[in-house]
């Protein structure tokens, strides 16, 4: 009878015991007095326990990102355990209805791994990382490439390229900065008003330098390319460069000249810019002629090929634009500083039958043996005012195509007048005009960089002796 009592008397009490301490908890859920006793008690843990801190800060020593600084907050935001933190800031994502929860500055968030609790604070400019001493020979080296893990498998999956912008900050002794936004421009190259050979040897290009990282290091030069698009305006250079990045899967790095107070922040600029990225200057030759910016020529071409760009220039694309090169200084386009020179023409019949496929969905009309017939008379527009033109005609094809044979037979005939001199360098079996070269193969080197002396053979020859005698030039 006394062991039954017994018994009875320990259920009970047990009983008892669960329903107290479930009651306390609910009562703590209830009025928030759980997150209060949480902190109490990691108080208590820290009198009695030694940690070891590290930071990561998010610029090194020589003002360039850290990376190890992103890996880890897009490890940390990837945490389920971000939403018991203090503070959590909620964005809209890409997908519809998605929500992002991002940390918030100032705030602490908890994580475990191989057993031991591992804290993270977020302040500004860097991120501490608190871990017990006695867990730190243990644990430390294989937490920080599993967040390496982690971080490049997110960034793989939810790669976002974004465009940067130079902005005037006044706040800062440092006064340049880059401003992002999501970069989401359309363009890629099957969108492009090029020939489909062009557009081949152009992809083809960027795939051989995107695996020529120990090609580069074993010939001791830095793992970089450069490109020249020159032309008119409305030609398609912009466009060109989105489907660059898009190919590529580069960020895009946009310098506006005329913001950069000098040589110094031009090159503080190029420091904070990351791998993987394309470096863009777009009308430079509207710079240097009409000394617009505060920028020198040997600001210039320390940016293209100077030490900096040496030590920091790994794994990008630079690319600059100009309306024509005629009047540059030779020094800037010289091998090395230029890798490729491309040249975007004004619009010909086979640019033009490419946009009416893209605008119009025509592959084929009546009225195309007049569209030609109007080009072959040295008619010419930009693929820019063409394309507007069937833009807004696309509701009636052949009505966009008699707006365009209107606009080449009125506005047209002063283009090709300007450009005949230009054409005679471009009859040089250039297809539809566009001037593209490998510097790889030797004969096709020369030929590239023969075209920085065309204009001293023009002014001792006509433009047919040009086009007859155009390699003995080179």
């Amino acid at each position: 009878m006394m062991i039954v009592y017994n018994l009875f008397f320990l259920i009970f009490s047990l009983l008892l015991t669960y329903s107290f301490l479930f009651l306390f908890r609910v009562v703590l859920i209830k009025t928030g007095l759980i997150y209060f006793v949480k902190k109490k008690w990691l108080s208590i843990e820290d009198c009695f326990l030694v940690y070891q801190f590290f930071r990561v800060p998010e610029f090194n020593e020589s003002m360039q990102r850290n990376k190890l600084y992103h890996k880890v907050l897009v490890y940390l935001n990837s945490l389920t355990s971000i939403e018991d933190s203090d503070f959590t800031n909620l964005f809209t994502g890409k997908k519809p209805n998605e929500i992002i929860l991002r940390l918030d500055p100032s705030q602490i968030i908890v994580d475990e791994f191989l057993g031991a609790k591992i804290f993270w604070i977020n302040e500004e400019k860097f991120l501490v990382l608190k871990i017990r001493k006695a867990d730190k020979r243990r644990v430390l080296r294989p937490y920080l490439q599993h967040i390496h893990t982690v971080s490049d498998e997110i960034d793989e999956k939810n790669r976002e390229l974004k465009l940067y912008v130079n902005v005037v900050d006044n706040h800062d002794d440092r006064k340049g900065r880059w401003r992002s936004v999501p970069f989401t421009h359309p363009s890629s190259f099957e969108t492009l008003a090029l020939e489909s050979d062009l557009k081949n040897k152009v992809k083809s290009d960027l795939s051989s330098f995107v695996k020529a990282k120990q090609y580069y290091h074993r010939l001791g030069r830095v793992w970089k390319r450069s490109y020249l698009l020159y032309g008119p305006s409305g030609t398609g250079k912009s466009s060109f460069i989105a489907a660059m990045a898009n190919f590529l899967s580069y960020d895009v790095y946009d310098i506006d000249l005329s913001k950069v107070s000098d040589d110094s922040e031009l090159k503080f600029l190029l420091l904070q810019s990351s791998t993987k990225s394309l470096i863009v200057i777009e009308d430079l030759d509207r710079y240097l002629t009409e000394k617009s910016t505060a920028v020198s020529l040997s600001g210039i071409l320390s940016l293209m090929d100077g030490i900096l760009t040496s030590s920091c220039g790994e794994e990008r694309v630079m690319v600059f634009t100009m309306n024509g090169k005629d009047h540059v200084d030779p020094a800037i386009l010289r091998p090395g500083r230029i890798d490729v020179h491309l040249h975007f023409p004004l619009c010909n019949f086979s640019s033009f039958k490419t946009l009416a496929n893209s605008y119009l969905g025509l592959k084929d009309h009546k009225l195309f043996q007049q569209v030609e017939e109007i080009f072959q008379n040295g008619a010419s527009l930009s693929p820019a005012e063409i394309s507007e033109l069937m833009i807004a005609n696309r509701n009636s094809p052949s009505r966009a195509l008699k707006t365009v044979i209107n606009a080449l037979q009125t506005d047209g005939d002063g283009r090709a007048a300007s450009n005949i001199g230009r054409r005679s360098v471009e009859e040089n079996g250039e297809p539809s005009g566009t001037f593209y070269k490998e510097a790889i193969n030797a004969e096709e080197f020369k030929k590239l960089y023969g075209l920085l002396r065309v204009k001293r053979c023009r002014q001792s020859q006509s433009s047919d002796l040009i086009s007859r005698q155009n390699e003995g030039c080179r």
